[in-house]
């Protein structure tokens, strides 16, 4: 089976939705054509949606390797190295406050490499408040809300965070003024 062949079965199998079975197809495109750009794009895709994301960041790099002006391809890995990035960070998040200043150099990457990720920056915010920065938390959190006005997890978080710095700039000033007599 040639490559043509195999791209038309993966996309029968995504109408069919057997994504597992889309990605085989797209495999066995990729393995009849290893130079052709675009079935490592289908297959990356396929493969991010799936959340396998080590698969997606390599054919999607291996398309932009083949095809290094093609705009999409490039901005393609960009938004899988950022999703990485995502992932990773959040792994970090989970191990606890000693980690979140890893977390924020990923998530910092992550939004540069895909300015339109909400997660990079709700996950941005949520690391900076883990480090008691709550200004730079709801910046990031004001993205997300820029970009998705009605996100529910993001609008709890700004009225959280803008309690928390309220309290911490309060009690800022009182700790000031003590000190200060």
């Amino acid at each position: 089976m040639d490559g043509y062949e195999a791209m038309q079965e993966a996309y029968q199998s995504i109408l069919a939705h057997d994504f597992d079975q889309a990605i085989a197809w797209f495999k066995q495109a990729v393995k009849a054509c290893p130079d052709n750009a675009e079935y490592h794009y289908r297959l990356s895709i396929s493969c991010m949606r799936s959340s396998r994301l080590t698969e997606a960041s390599i054919h999607a790099r291996r398309a932009a390797e083949l095809e290094p002006d093609d705009d999409t391809y490039r901005s393609h890995y960009e938004r899988v190295r950022a999703r990485e990035h995502v992932a990773q960070a959040q792994n970090y998040l989970e191990e606890g406050r000693d980690r979140a200043y890893f977390s924020i150099l990923l998530l910092k990457q992550a939004v540069e490499l895909d300015p339109l990720s909400t997660d990079a920056y709700l996950l941005l915010g949520m690391a900076y408040a883990d480090v008691d920065d709550y200004r730079s938390a709801l910046r990031a959190i004001s993205e997300v809300l820029r970009l998705e006005p009605d996100h529910s997890l993001a609008i709890r978080l700004k009225q959280e965070y803008e309690q928390q710095l309220h309290q911490y700039t309060t009690s800022s000033t009182k700790f000031e003024k003590s000190e200060g007599k």
